[in-house]
C-alpha cells in the first residue's frame, strides 16, 4: 500500500509542478500556441488512472497534460510536444491540445468539446468484442457536458452496455460562465439517470474519494456491468487558457488553494495516519522538481519539425 500511495502522490505532484512550470514558460514567451492548464484537478486524473492498465484507453480534453501524465505518458515527451519539438509525443505536430500516445492508451487530448466520449465508445466496443477486459475512459469538462455528442455517446454506451467510464470534471465555470445560471440541472450526474446509467458525485479535492468511486465503476465495467458517469467537482487554479483574466473567480481560487488543495489534503492524511513519512514525500517533491527541470532543458534543446516532416504521420498503412 505504501508504494501505491507514494506512486499516486508522485503522479499528482508531477502534474502540479509540470503545469506550474508550463505556466511560467508560457508567460516568458517560450511556448507556442494555446495552453490550458490542469493544476488543481490532479486528484481526478490520478484517482481514475491508478485503476487502469495496458488494456485500457483514455481520451482527454484540451486540458489534457494531466490526463496523459496520469496514464503513463512520459512527462518529457509531453513537455517537448508543448514546445513543438520532434522529441514530443506527437513529434511536435500536435502541441498542448493534442497530446497523444497510443502505446500508453492515451487517445489524445482534444480541442473539440465533447470530442473524447465518442472515441472511447469505439475502444470500449473493441474491448468488449475481443474480450480483453479493457475499459474506455473519457474525461470531459462541465462545458462539454452540455454538448449533444457527449450525451449521445453516453446513450450509445448504455444501449450497447459498453465497458466505459465518463468522467465529468466540473469546475463550475466551463470557459468563463457560471453554471449556476447557464445550466438548468444542478448536476451533470443527474443527466445519466434518463439514459439508465448509474452516476456518482465525488469531491474532486479528495484523492481517496475519487479513487474509491472510480475503482468501483471500473471494476463494474470490467465485469460486464456497463458504463458509469462520475462527476468530479473542484476548482481549476488557472484561467480557461493562459493569458485570460480571471478576476471574477480569484477569491474562489485562493480559497481552494489554501483550504481544499488535493495535494495538501493527501499529504496531511497519509502523514497523520502514519502511512507515509513527510521525508518520503519531500524526496518525491525533489525528484519531481528535477524531472521537470530536465524536461524543460531537453525540450528547449530538441529540434523543431522541418518542411520534410510535413507529410509524415498523415496516413496510416493497414
Amino acid at each position: 500500500m505504501t508504494g501505491t500511495l507514494l506512486a499516486a502522490y508522485r503522479t499528482m505532484r508531477t502534474i502540479r509542478v509540470f503545469e506550474e512550470r508550463v505556466h511560467a514558460e508560457f508567460a516568458a514567451g517560450d511556448i507556442p500556441g494555446f495552453v490550458h492548464l490542469y493544476a488543481g484537478e490532479e486528484a481526478s486524473a490520478a484517482g481514475v488512472c491508478r485503476h487502469l492498465d495496458g488494456r485500457d484507453t483514455i481520451a482527454g480534453t484540451h486540458r489534457g497534460h494531466g490526463h496523459g501524465i496520469a496514464k503513463g505518458v512520459d512527462p518529457k515527451a509531453v513537455m517537448a510536444e508543448i514546445y513543438g519539438r520532434t522529441t514530443g509525443s506527437c513529434h511536435g505536430k500536435g502541441g498542448s491540445m493534442h497530446i497523444a500516445d497510443l502505446a500508453k492508451g492515451m487517445l489524445g487530448a482534444n480541442g473539440v468539446l465533447g470530442g473524447g466520449p465518442p472515441l472511447i465508445c469505439g475502444t470500449a466496443l473493441a474491448a468488449k468484442q475481443r474480450g480483453t477486459g479493457g475499459v474506455g475512459v473519457a474525461f470531459f469538462g462541465d462545458g462539454a457536458g452540455n454538448q449533444g455528442i457527449t450525451l449521445e455517446a453516453l446513450d450509445l454506451a448504455s444501449a450497447w452496455n459498453l465497458p466505459a467510464l465518463f468522467v465529468a470534471e466540473n469546475n463550475a465555470d466551463a470557459e468563463a460562465t457560471s453554471s449556476t445560471w447557464s445550466v438548468a440541472s444542478d448536476t451533470i450526474a443527474d443527466r445519466a439517470a434518463g439514459l439508465g446509467v448509474p452516476s456518482v458525485i465525488v469531491d474532486g479535492y479528495d484523492f481517496f474519494a475519487v479513487t474509491e468511486a472510480a475503482g468501483e465503476a471500473i471494476e463494474r465495467a470490467r465485469d460486464g456491468g456497463g458504463p458509469t458517469l462520475l462527476e468530479v467537482k473542484f476548482t481549476r487554479y488557472f484561467g480557461h487558457f493562459e493569458g485570460t483574466q480571471q478576476g471574477y473567480r480569484a477569491a474562489d481560487v485562493a480559497y481552494a488553494r489554501e483550504h481544499l488543495d488535493c495535494l495538501k489534503r493527501f499529504r496531511e492524511r497519509v502523514v497523520e495516519n502514519g502511512e507515509l513519512s513527510a521525508a518520503s514525500l519531500d524526496q518525491v517533491d525533489a525528484e519531481v522538481a528535477a524531472l521537470v527541470d530536465e524536461a524543460v532543458a531537453e525540450a528547449r534543446a530538441a529540434p523543431k519539425p522541418t518542411r520534410a516532416d510535413l507529410e509524415t504521420d498523415v496516413y496510416v498503412s493497414y
